[in-house]
């Protein structure tokens, strides 16, 4: 059933445009739970739980994560229209940028800096307008739209639309500059009010469209929305490692993900939203799942088969949370003498392990190739299969 204003409304402007005047959350009439969706949310937590008990159980679990934020940051930032990939952000952190590596890599790792300084903010800081603004300024600064405010809400109109629109011709106009204080209010309440009365997957999938419809920056609102998700699944506790990310999903759904949040704002399309958004959820939690068990198969096999030298375990270690590597950082890590550190590698690189990337003689650098590929392989087949397996 159509609900036109459940969302909210188009108000007419002084100016002759109208934009969207979000409701306040929960939505009223409230969200119908029928079979589908009650089923729906208890796959999707389920298999959240099944991610997070595995979590626990990693071996130096921390290793694991960086991988994930880094995958994560690429696909949010492609959805943006990035070129760059896992393996640009890789290098450009290994300082081994080359001539065609693409500009924007900046903007990944950005995102990837701005990630982990919200997590670890979420130890002093609850989830709050204000952490979100200080996550859009490390996200934003030095970048490109590095001039579009970092780290302040928007003072202006912006609007959504194809290359060339303008207010009169836009395909969504968010609340103008002098409504946005009783949004974000808004949201920020029920963030904190709605815990323990609302699910907590129906709260993030609510509260990213909420900020999405607010559109409350002149740039990242998209990064900083997603982002919004993992933050609100880690400081609720449904996740003790931030492994879930919905870009590949949001992603490989890019049409239906901008008609699901049109179709809430003109006709309060709220559950078919709702399905949408745990779908995704229980596909990624199930590849990630899948993945992180690979993972450990990797580690397991590599370090069974130098199980007595100390070296090569500290530095499989290491290539687990940075995959590529120099003869020089590999010196500087394990604290050995270059020929040591050479052979190492070498005979990592004869055993399959290392790729080594340069194919120079000098100032060369190798990916732990095996590892890296495993992130790869995260396409939306791989979703529906690792739904399937575990089904």
């Amino acid at each position: 059933m159509d609900h036109p204003h459940r969302a909210g409304r188009s108000v007419q402007q002084p100016s002759g445009y109208k934009a969207f005047i979000p409701a306040q959350l929960p939505p009223d009439p409230p969200i119908t739970y029928s079979g589908e969706l009650q089923t729906l949310l208890s796959a999707a937590d389920r298999d959240i739980g099944r991610l997070d008990a595995l979590a626990a159980l990693l071996p130096n679990p921390d290793l694991f994560v960086a991988m994930y934020v880094r995958h994560e940051a690429v696909l949010s930032s492609q959805i943006e229209g990035t070129q760059s990939t896992l393996e640009d952000v890789l290098a450009f952190e290994a300082e081994a940028v080359r001539d065609d590596t693409p500009k924007d890599v900046a903007e990944v790792v950005n995102y990837v800096r701005a990630m982990n300084y919200g997590l670890q903010r979420l130890a002093t800081l609850p989830l709050s307008l204000r952490l979100l603004r200080e996550i859009h300024g490390e996200l934003m600064t030095g970048v490109r739209g590095g001039d579009k405010s970092p780290g302040e809400f928007r003072t202006s109109q912006n609007w959504i639309g194809g290359g060339g629109s303008t207010l009169r011709n836009a395909g969504f106009i968010p609340p103008p500059p002098h409504e946005l204080t009783a949004a974000l209010g808004q949201l920020e309440t029920f963030l904190h009010q709605a815990r323990g009365q609302v699910p907590l997957l129906v709260r993030c999938a609510l509260a990213h469209a909420q900020f999405e419809t607010i559109h409350p920056f002149l740039d990242g609102n998209g990064r900083v929305g997603r982002l919004l998700i993992t933050l609100m699944l880690c400081e609720d506790g449904a996740l003790s490692r931030p492994l879930l990310y919905l870009s590949l999903y949001l992603k490989a759904h890019r049409a239906e993900y901008y008609d699901r949040l049109t179709a809430i704002r003109s006709q309060g399309h709220w559950e078919q939203w709702l399905a949408f958004f745990l779908r995704g959820v229980s596909l990624t939690a199930r590849a990630a799942t899948r993945t992180a068990q690979d993972i450990v198969a990797l580690r397991d096999a590599h370090r069974s088969a130098v199980p007595r030298n100390a070296k090569a375990l500290a530095l499989l270690d290491h290539l687990l949370r940075q995959p590529t590597v120099s003869i020089k950082r590999v010196v500087q890590l394990l604290g050995c003498t270059a020929p040591t550190a050479t052979k190492l590698v070498r005979e990592m690189e004869a055993r399959g392990w290392l790729r080594e990337l340069t194919g120079y003689g000098r100032n060369r650098l190798w990916r732990y190739q095996p590892y890296v590929d495993l992130f790869h392989r995260d396409t939306l087949d791989a979703l529906v299969e690792a739904a399937a397996r575990a089904d």
